[in-house]
């Protein structure tokens, strides 16, 4: 029974062994599996482009500008010409550039005031204070029969026709006694009136004292027979009817100050804002107000588009809550591309730099006018920065920096993960090779009791 003991012992022992065993090497699996991981990681990290903050210079250049009357313009482009030798003092050229302006009669955004709708937002009336909104281009006004007396003369001509004259703003110094003005000598003696007739012809008419002792008309025509004064007399006023549109000023305090004929024209001028306001804000009905501006004493016209109000929100006392867009006449710089003008010439200083472009005459179809001059402007040198790029590249690279220190974070987090993973399965595995080798000191004990019981086992029976 002892040696059956015992052997079942060292079977077990050695069961127990190979279990340690298959456990080790599993153990040296993960571990080897870890290590591929943490090298993959590695690697993903030598891999990772570093972002690179921009560079100001990348974003500034050099600019040429020149300046043609109240026009400045920055050339875009130099194109050569074919047949040119661009490191020449002066080479033809295709030029492209940019002209800038101030546009003085443009509407531009103005600052909004709180509009109240009267209680409906759909038809209103709008209100600013107490003002209310007017529909642009819209003035009431009814048509009037007014009587009239134009101011014309007649006079019957050697011919025995009946000529009439209409009188101008033009004056002539007169000396009746040489009958014709403006010669060289003369010291004209009254100041003349003018007048002209149907065909252009001019006739002079200065008072003179009658033989009464009171004033008088006299006339002068230079070229009728016999010389002297002609034969002019008044005509009876003759009264004419005409329609004139009488316009209704109502409560507005700006065309109570206004005559018929400056409503008259202030009409096309609203017409003339809406082009405006549609070319640049699009399509609808436009409403005014006119505030006076208490530095020059005039008044300067605010736009509202009529759909904003009507889509604006409104609180229960009919204010407006939302921000509604308010424009007036104001300056603007306006921009226009001016592309490809052929046969210009550049001039270079001895460093390289432009200092002089000279630009033919054209015709409207882009033709070089030849017997005209082209003209020569000085070019001015300038760098340019363009910030809002550079700020763009910078955000950008902040944008990057931050993806990369995530993704360095990440990678380092994983890898510590593993390290922790391997650093346990190497704990266990010093543990398992304790416990092979306190197996391996008991299976000897086991295999010397297995020997001793078979010698002795032996001996007994030999």
């Amino acid at each position: 029974m002892g040696m059956a003991a015992s052997q079942a012992r060292f079977l077990g022992l050695t069961a127990r062994k190979n279990n340690v065993e298959y456990e080790g090497q599993q153990i040296n699996q993960q571990r080897t599996t870890l290590s591929n991981e943490s090298a993959n990681y590695y690697n993903d990290l030598l891999g990772m482009a570093v972002p690179v903050p921009p560079s100001v210079d990348d974003y500034t250049k050099t600019v040429y500008t020149f300046e043609d009357g109240a026009l400045t313009n920055q050339i875009t482009a130099m194109i050569v010409q074919d047949g040119v030798d661009p490191s020449g003092p002066i080479g033809t050229y295709k030029i492209s550039y940019l002209r800038q302006w101030i546009d003085d009669f443009a509407v531009v955004s103005a600052c909004t005031s709180i509009v109240n709708d009267s209680g409906n937002p759909t038809d209103g009336p709008f209100m600013v204070g107490a003002k209310a909104l007017r529909l642009l281009g819209k003035l009431d006004g009814k048509e009037e029969e007014v009587s009239y007396s134009p101011k014309r003369y007649t006079f019957t001509n050697g011919a025995g026709e009946e000529i009439e004259l209409r009188e101008t703003n033009e004056t002539v110094g007169l000396d009746p006694d040489d009958k014709d003005p403006g010669e060289e000598g003369d010291i004209p003696a009254y100041d003349a009136k003018v007048y002209k007739d149907g065909n252009g012809k001019e006739y002079y008419m200065f008072e003179i004292t009658g033989d009464d002792g009171e004033p008088q008309e006299a006339w002068f025509s230079p070229d009728d027979s016999p010389k002297g004064y002609s034969a002019l007399m008044n005509a009876a006023p003759e009264e004419k009817k005409k329609k004139v549109t009488q316009y209704e000023t109502g409560d507005d305090e700006y065309l109570k100050t206004l005559s018929n004929d400056q409503i008259e024209a202030l009409k096309l001028e609203e017409l003339e804002y809406i082009k405006l306001l549609t070319n640049k804000y699009g399509e609808g009905n436009y409403m005014v107000r006119y505030i006076k501006n208490t530095t020059t004493g005039e008044y300067e016209p605010y736009f509202y588009k009529l759909q904003d109000l009507q889509g604006a929100i409104y609180d229960e006392n009919g204010n407006s809550q939302s921000n509604i867009k308010c424009y007036k006449i104001g300056s603007e710089t306006k921009y226009e591309e001016i592309k490809a003008l052929p046969d210009c010439r550049v001039e270079k200083d001895s460093s390289g730099r432009y200092i002089n472009i000279t630009i033919p005459q054209y015709n409207e179809d882009g033709e070089v006018l030849a017997d005209l001059p082209p003209v020569t402007y000085a070019l001015t040198t300038q760098t340019s920065t363009d910030q809002d790029a550079y700020q763009d590249a910078m955000n950008q690279y902040e944008y990057d920096k931050a993806l990369y220190d995530k993704a360095i974070q990440d990678i380092n987090a994983k890898i510590e993960i593993i390290q922790s993973e391997d650093k346990n399965l190497e704990l266990r595995l010093k543990q398992l090779d304790t416990e092979q080798k306190a197996i391996s000191t008991e299976m000897d004990a086991v295999s010397q009791v297995i020997q001793k019981n078979t010698e002795s086992s032996f001996k007994t029976f030999g």
